[in-house]
């Protein structure tokens, strides 16, 4: 079986940019170890010769073309990382290939957003594929993508590799800094002494998904309840904000920047921030509760603050919007973490061991699901 998969290059191209780019890598790396897939090639949607620099090492000797290059098309056609063109898609199918819509983004804000806030978005022919792969985090709205695109919905696991942060991980030891959470010494006078925390708040800020409002309140409600557990909050990707009337009202109502406290910044790669200038990190999603982010700040061993309830045993969760309930999970991280960490480190690598693309288990879902989507996409035509 050869597969193709769709990727998107842009010049100055990053694997930290988004989680996209890392959820096709890891894809790559779990196909490579299907016995039956013969061939795979990177669909390129964009125009760059190349991948992401980052990305090399897991798409080493992939060849990167233009669909409309190709000989033929491939047996299994994922849209992943880029939108590919409906005419060589009904080409393609024409000749005999399949085609799956793997969606990674969150499908509904994705349809309404762009119509709400007058912005642009990517959207094409609905009919174009035979069926749609969905993350867990999005099975709420299989029955909105059925409907909307008339094919079967299938859930297929989340994939995750450490690869991406022990390569940074090295750039960053070469410049002389370390990327993981360094617990304090024992103390003599006992456990429970609140360590300042220097917390970073990731949210892209780009949609009501991933927005840093809950994490900048749940900051300072465990600000005034303890001045001494935080030492700083860092929020990425909001320095172009600040002169927004509703950011500046909420900056200017926490007491964490009255005490000046509060930095503003833009993007950063996970690594290279925490290794620089973070210990902790507070989060907040709304029906998206699968993030690489997460992840990350879980193999570096940092606490993670977070109400994603598919990481509820692991981290420090807070249900839905609960504020204050994260800020007293902050709290609690700030008091005990140091204590706890060859521990919260044991059941976070146990966890992410789960979502390996080596995972035989994860295998063997996939191929069971390459191998049925043939018999699947004959049954829909033959319904027609």
């Amino acid at each position: 079986m050869k597969i193709g998969i769709s990727v998107l290059t842009h010049a100055g191209q990053s694997i930290w940019e988004n989680g996209l780019g890392q959820n096709v890598c890891y894809f790559v790396q779990l196909l490579q170890t299907l016995p039956f897939v013969t061939g795979i090639v990177l669909l390129n949607c964009g125009d760059q010769p190349r991948v992401a620099a980052e990305a090399e090492t897991l798409a080493a000797g992939l060849p990167l073309v233009s669909p409309h290059d190709l000989d033929e098309p491939p047996d299994v056609i994922f849209e992943m990382g880029g939108g590919l063109d409906v005419e060589w898609l009904d080409y393609a199918r024409a000749r005999g290939s399949k085609v799956v819509f793997f969606c990674c983004g969150q499908p509904y804000v994705g349809l309404v957003e762009p119509s709400v806030f007058a912005r642009g978005g990517y959207f094409t022919k609905a009919t174009r594929c035979d069926e749609i792969w969905v993350l867990g985090k999005d099975r709420v709205f299989a029955a909105m993508l059925r409907t909307l695109h008339r094919c079967p919905v299938f859930e297929v696991p989340f994939l995750w590799d450490s690869t991406f942060i022990e390569q940074r991980s090295a750039a960053m030891g070469a410049a002389g800094l370390r990327f993981g959470y360094e617990p304090r010494p024992a103390r003599g006078d006992g456990d429970g002494m609140p360590r300042g925390l220097r917390v970073a708040v990731f949210e892209p800020n780009i949609s009501v998904v991933k927005c840093c409002v809950v994490p900048m309140l749940v900051c300072d409600r465990a600000f005034r309840t303890d001045a001494a557990a935080i030492a700083r909050l860092h929020v990425l990707n909001s320095v172009q904000m600040q002169a927004h009337p509703s950011f500046a009202f909420l900056l200017r109502s926490l007491d964490l920047n009255h005490r000046e406290r509060v930095r503003l910044d833009g993007r950063h790669d996970f690594v290279g921030f925490m290794s620089q200038h973070a210990d902790a990190v507070v989060s907040h999603q709304w029906q998206n509760e699968q993030n690489i982010v997460y992840l990350d700040a879980l193999y570096g061993g940092y606490p993670l603050v977070h109400n994603s309830p598919w990481l509820r045993d692991v981290g420090y969760y807070y249900p839905d919007s609960d504020i204050d309930a994260g800020a007293s999970q902050l709290s609690r991280a700030a008091r005990y973490h140091d204590a706890d960490h060859d521990s919260y480190v044991r059941r976070a690598r146990s966890f992410l061991a789960t979502l390996s693309p080596r995972s035989a288990a994860n295998g063997s879902h996939y191929a069971r699901q390459l191998l049925a989507l043939k018999s699947h996409a004959d049954s829909r035509r033959a319904s027609c």
